[in-house]
């Protein structure tokens, strides 16, 4: 099953940053964009307030920044 390692570091998402196409699209894990120049990452991290650390915690960086507070996850299909 999917764990929850919200806190542990943000996580990039596939997603495009776009905050006006992400609220006109609420729901059930809404796309964003096609194309952009920001990536969405989500959960907070070790780094930073208590507050932003959890799952629905949304952000957005530039796709080549690179911090010891971001990562990803690997997830797989059985």
């Amino acid at each position: 099953g999917l764990h929850d390692m919200a806190g542990n570091v943000w996580e990039w998402c596939q997603d495009w940053y776009d905050s006006e196409e992400y609220h006109e699209k609420r729901g059930n894990n809404p796309v964003g964009p096609e194309s952009g120049s920001t990536r969405v990452m989500r959960g907070g991290s070790w780094s930073y307030p208590g507050g932003s650390c959890f799952v629905s915690s949304r952000d957005y960086f530039y796709p080549d920044y690179r911090a010891d507070g971001y990562g990803f996850r690997l997830s797989r299909t059985p």
